[in-house]
C-alpha cells in the first residue's frame, strides 16, 4: 500500500482544496492530510484563519478523500509524521517547489501543480473567498503572490500590465488562472486589485477600478498630493468600496506594539522622533528616474513619515527639507525633511545614493525607545532608561517580506464592511502625501 501524506489549513474549503486533495489521492492507496493548528499557523506567519480547527478538520472529512485526518502543531512535525506513519509520498503545492526538497530523505517529494480550471467565478461563490488581481509584474508584485500564500481567504487570480509579454511570463511563473489583455479584462474577472505600477499611474488605476466596484490596495505613494489623496477617499466612498495605501510597515504586529509602548508614558513624554531608511542603488532604474517619479522621498520616506505621525501626530508648526540631487533636474539621492512640533522635533531621512544607519530612535523624558535597522521591519526594540537595570527589551514576529499584513489587514477590511482602519487612518496617508508634495516642491537644493 502506498501512502500519501499533505498538509495545508484549509481555512474556508473551497474547490481548490478539494482539487489538489484529488490530486494527491490518485498518487498512492492511503491519504493522509495533515491540518495545522491556529498557534501553528500564526508561528509560520499564516493569517486571518478565519474557521477553528475542529471545523476545518471537519471538512476535510466532508469531502470524502482524506483516508486519516492528523493534526499539525510545530515545525519540524513532517519528519516525525512521514517516519511514524510509513509514508512514501509527501505531496504540496507547486508554489512550494522546493521548499520541501529536505523531506527527499525521508521518502519521495511530489509538488503538484495548480489546477487552473479552477474558475474565479467558482471562488468567488465559495464563502469568504476574495479574488485578487494584480496591477503590474515587477519586482514588489512578485513579492506580493509570494506573501499573498500565507492569508487565509484570499486568491490571486491573474494580473495584467502594459506589456503583455510579461503579463505572460508572470502569470505563468505563479500559475495564475488569468493573463488579461487589458486592465478592464482583469476588473471583470476580480474582486479587488493590488497596484503596484509606476508611481505616476496610481490615481487613474485605483479611481478605474473602484468605478468598477472593484476593492483597491495601492503601493505607496498612493497619491502624488494630498488632494489626489482626498479624490481618490471620495471616490472610494462613492462606490462603497475599500480603499488601503500598501506602507506594510503599518500593518506589522510589532510596529503597532511599539508605537503602543512609546505612546503609554513608559519612556515618559516624547520629544525627539529620528527615522532613517536608505538604500544604495544604481542603474537604469525607475526609482531613480525623474519622468517617473523617482527620488529619495518618494521610494521611501513614507517609512520614516509613518513612524513621525504615528508617534506626534499631524500638527506641525514648521517644516524644512534639504535633498540631495542628482544634478540639476535630477532626483533626490537624500533628502531630510525636519519637523517642529508644539512640544518635540522630528527628523525623517530617505536615501537612494546616500547610505546611512537605518535606525528610529524615539526620544522621551524618561529615557529613549531604540529600534535597529531595519526598523521598518520592526521585529526587535529596546526601552531604554538612565538606569541601564530598568531597560527592557521586546520581540515580535516579521514574517516574510511583511506584505501579508497588508493583505491580511485589506482582506479583514472588506470583510467587516469597514473603510478606515486604526493601523493606518485615511488621514494619515493623506498627511503623508502632504508631506511628501511639500518636501518635493519646496526643498533646499544641494549638490
Amino acid at each position: 500500500m502506498r501512502r500519501v501524506i499533505t498538509y495545508g489549513t484549509y481555512d474556508l474549503f473551497h474547490e481548490g482544496h478539494r482539487r489538489l486533495l484529488e490530486r494527491a489521492k490518485e498518487l498512492g492507496d492511503w491519504l493522509i492530510v495533515g491540518v495545522t493548528t491556529e498557534n501553528y499557523d500564526e508561528g509560520r506567519g499564516k493569517l486571518n484563519v478565519r474557521q477553528p480547527l475542529m471545523e476545518r478538520i471537519h471538512q476535510v472529512q466532508e469531502s470524502g478523500l482524506a483516508d486519516e485526518v492528523i493534526i499539525e502543531e510545530y515545525e519540524g512535525q513532517k519528519i516525525n509524521d512521514i517516519q511514524k506513519h510509513g509514508v512514501d509520498i509527501f505531496a504540496i503545492g507547486s508554489d512550494w517547489l522546493g521548499k520541501f526538497d529536505y523531506l527527499k530523505d525521508y521518502c519521495e517529494v511530489v509538488y503538484l501543480e495548480r489546477t487552473k480550471g479552477v474558475s474565479s467565478t467558482e471562488l468567488r461563490n465559495e464563502v469568504g473567498m476574495l479574488n485578487l488581481g494584480v496591477v503590474g509584474t515587477g519586482r514588489i508584485a512578485n513579492r506580493f503572490i509570494d506573501e499573498a500564500h500565507f492569508v487565509s481567504g484570499v486568491e490571486i487570480t491573474g494580473a495584467w500590465s502594459r506589456n503583455a509579454a510579461n503579463v505572460k511570463d508572470f502569470t505563468e511563473r505563479h500559475e495564475l488562472q488569468l493573463a488579461a489583455g487589458s486592465y478592464d479584462e482583469l476588473l471583470d474577472g476580480v474582486d479587488a486589485v493590488y497596484i503596484a505600477s509606476p508611481h505616476l499611474t496610481h490615481l487613474d488605476y485605483a479611481t478605474t477600478a473602484m468605478k468598477a466596484g472593484k476593492h483597491v490596495l495601492c503601493e505607496k505613494p498612493m497619491a502624488q498630493s494630498e488632494a489626489e489623496c482626498q479624490q481618490l477617499y471620495q471616490t472610494a466612498d462613492e462606490n462603497d468600496v475599500v480603499l488601503l495605501e500598501a506602507i506594510k510597515t503599518a500593518y506589522s504586529p510589532g510596529f503597532q506594539r511599539m508605537v503602543a509602548v512609546a505612546r503609554s508614558g513608559s519612556i515618559g513624554d516624547i520629544r525627539s522622533v529620528d527615522a532613517t531608511f536608505t538604500k544604495l542603488t544604481h542603474g537604469d532604474l525607475r526609482e531613480l528616474d525623474i519622468d517617473q517619479a523617482g527620488g529619495s522621498i518618494n521610494e521611501l520616506a513614507s517609512y520614516p513619515l509613518l513612524a513621525i505621525v504615528k508617534l506626534l501626530g499631524q500638527e506641525y508648526r514648521d517644516l524644512r527639507t534639504v535633498s540631495y540631487r542628482d544634478g540639476a533636474g535630477g532626483v533626490d539621492l537624500y533628502s531630510r525633511m525636519d519637523f517642529v512640533y508644539p512640544h518635540a522635533v522630528a527628523s525623517a531621512r530617505a536615501g537612494l545614493g546616500v547610505k546611512a544607519e537605518g535606525d528610529l530612535i524615539i526620544g522621551g523624558t524618561s529615557g529613549y525607545l531604540y529600534v535597529p535597522a531595519p526598523w521598518w521591519k520592526t521585529e526587535y526594540f529596546e526601552v531604554r532608561f538612565e538606569n541601564q537595570t530598568e531597560n527592557k527589551k521586546f520581540y515580535y514576529k516579521f514574517a516574510g517580506d511583511g506584505l501579508r499584513y497588508e493583505i491580511a489587514e485589506f482582506g479583514s477590511m472588506i470583510r467587516r464592511g469597514i473603510t478606515d482602519t486604526f493601523r493606518l487612518r485615511r488621514s494619515e496617508s493623506a498627511w503623508i502625501a502632504r508631506v511628501m508634495d511639500r518636501g518635493r516642491t519646496d526643498a533646499l537644493t544641494i549638490g
